[in-house]
């Protein structure tokens, strides 16, 4: 437990009650209505849902993941989540402006704008559960798990208290405030939490115990660490950090805040935004905060605790209170932060307190929206006022939180459930993609997916079936192939039962494409289908701009992945690679400008 002085108490209650003060001044717009409660009004501006996204995915576990990754796998290790930015810019240039153009109140309403019949609305009840509730409480008692290992290292209270009083003040902010209020915070939250990281990093590197950036660079335990690529000599590693990543995970794999094609929180705030643009560039600012901007003082803070603490027995010995089960290198984070000065500290632990309550807060009106909007309204009273509605949230938001609470008291490491929540969505992925570009995928098709993917990561992590199969001496498979083989499977099945399900109706095809204007060649059989019927799908001033935004995916790739690496290549003072990836950010960076230019004009 570390001292806190008269000036860090100030800073932290200052903070907590500026976060209250916001949450209730915008209380009384937000609970005008649903519409106003979980999307502002469809009024906000690029650069505050920006600000929005990297604050919401800049949990109080995410610099715990980084340090446990960069201790166990180093470096490149990262890779798991690095990859995610390839689907992070598809979102942007090529379903930003499908969404905005959707204008539905949630990405569940998509199912049935989608699809049609019986099978699209137990797909949009039943995600609605399944996402808004299940998935989100355990995305949410990760993040408390984070707040755990906080609030113990950092100010000795028990998991319990952490819980309560952590808990009590985000859920009073979110159900008061809703989404305007997110977004508001989300703009202060993230400023604070940046500073934090950036002088956690600034101190950490210069302990005495470390010795600088120079000495730390030098120190043995961390030189094996260093690599932005894995060692390409040792197969089974570059597989499982670089090449599933980067050849599969991106793309077949659903995570929140990465998913394919969009959905989520991410896709709430395109719905926000002011127009299609705005939703454009909201959600490229994001991908190049998150990835280009944000890493390094994690990065930097887990290197320089490998030389003060080298192992969990270290860990250990240094933070005997700490529950056994609640050990790992991830507590490693925290407790780098004991070595900071007063005044610094308070502003630290204030950014770490800022991470936690802005996902929080998101992942409570993002997951109260779906109840409300696909469950309640859709199934339970369709003609509930918006009153009711704003309290059904409220409710909502109060449950979710004391659950998520009640489960975070019961896990031990924070990576653990990203790969558990990696692997539930595995092989589902490609149908997001797709399902916007070819008529044929219905709502069994995801159905299948979703059901297929989670049955068989149960079999494979819970059950005998997966040491039999992936053993790493005995097994059928070596280890790195579940990961796959989990894909493939679920790839065959959900394709098998699009062909032998009959497809959604023509009205809804037509409607959908009338709406959305996807173009390309998978809708051409429904164009074809209209004509004969002399019904005109196309908007003669809409064209196809796929080509054009993978183009802008590609050069938003190589921009983000130049400025990341180069920024490493300049800390560990390596001039020649860092000017080479410097210039290709700049050169990058002009192209896509150009092709941005071209997308923008296509939608205007």
């Amino acid at each position: 437990m570390i001292n806190l002085s008269s000036l860090d108490y100030i800073l932290i209650i200052s903070f907590f009650a500026i976060v209250l003060f916001i949450g209730i001044y915008v209380s009384k717009k937000s609970g005008k209505s649903s519409s106003e409660f979980f999307l502002s009004g469809r009024s906000m501006p690029w650069w505050l849902l920006g600000f929005s996204m990297v604050a919401t995915t800049f949990a109080a576990d995410t610099p715990l993941l980084v340090t446990d990754i960069v201790r166990a796998d180093g470096v490149s290790g990262n890779w798991v989540w690095w990859s995610f930015l390839i689907t992070g810019l598809l979102t942007v240039f090529v379903y930003a402006k499908l969404w905005r153009k959707s204008a539905v109140n949630t990405d569940l309403e998509f199912y049935e704008l989608r699809y049609s019949g019986k099978a699209a609305q137990f797909l949009r009840g039943f995600r609605a559960i399944y996402l808004g509730i299940i998935f989100n409480v355990l995305v949410m008692s990760v993040v408390t798990l984070a707040a755990i290992k906080i609030g113990g290292i950092m100010l000795g209270i028990q998991p319990w208290e952490v819980v309560v009083y952590a808990g009590t003040i985000t859920v009073v902010f979110s159900a008061f405030g809703g989404f305007r209020g997110v977004v508001y915070t989300d703009f202060l939250l993230f400023i604070i939490a940046m500073f934090g990281a950036f002088a956690a990093a600034y101190y950490a590197v210069n302990l005495p115990q470390v010795g600088g950036l120079d000495n730390l660079l030098k120190n043995d335990l961390v030189i094996s660490k260093m690599d932005m690529l894995p060692d390409f000599k040792n197969t089974e590693t570059l597989i499982t950090l670089l090449i599933i990543p980067i050849a599969l995970q991106w793309w077949s794999s659903w995570y929140p805040g990465a998913e394919p094609g969009g959905g989520g929180y991410i896709a709430q705030r395109m719905l926000a935004a002011k127009d299609e643009n705005h939703a454009i560039g909201a959600t490229f600012f994001f991908n190049f905060v998150h990835y280009a901007l944000r890493p390094w003082p994690w990065i930097l803070v887990a290197l320089a605790s490998l030389v003060i603490f080298p192992d969990m027995a270290s860990l250990q010995s240094a933070f005997p209170n700490i529950p056994a089960d609640k050990l790992g290198h991830d507590l490693a984070y925290p407790a780098m932060l004991n070595f900071l000065p007063s005044g610094i500290l308070g502003i630290v632990l204030a950014s770490l307190i800022a991470a936690y309550m802005s996902t929080i807060s998101t992942h409570l009106n993002w997951g109260a929206s779906y109840v409300v909007n696909d469950f309640y309204k859709r199934f339970v009273k369709e003609k509930a006022s918006e009153k009711e509605l704003v309290n059904v949230g409220r409710i909502t938001t109060i449950l979710m939180m004391i659950v998520s609470g009640i489960l975070a008291l019961s896990l031990t490491n924070v990576k653990q459930v990203f790969d558990i929540i990696i692997m539930f969505g595995a092989g589902t992925g490609l149908l997001f993609i797709l399902r916007w570009f070819w008529w044929r995928i219905n709502a069994w098709s995801e159905i299948a997916a979703m059901f297929s993917s989670g049955v068989i990561s149960i079999l494979l992590n819970f059950t005998s079936l997966g040491s039999i199969l992936f053993a790493s001496e005995t097994g059928f498979f070596p280890s790195w192939f579940k990961f796959p083989f989990v894909v493939l499977i679920t790839s065959i099945i959900w394709l098998i039962v699009t062909y032998i399900t009959q497809p959604d109706s023509k009205e809804v095809l037509y409607s959908f494409y009338q709406k959305i204007q996807p173009g390309g060649p998978g809708w051409s059989k429904v164009i074809n289908d209209a004509n004969s019927e002399n019904i005109n799908l196309q908007n003669t001033k809409s064209s196809w701009s796929v080509p054009s935004g993978i183009l802008a995916m590609l050069l938003g790739c190589v921009l983000i992945y130049s400025c990341l690496f180069a920024t490493g290549f300049w800390i560990y003072g390596e001039i020649i690679n860092a000017l080479l990836l410097s210039a290709s950010t700049l050169i990058s960076g002009f192209l896509l400008i150009k092709i941005w230019k071209k997308i923008k004009t296509t939608i205007l």
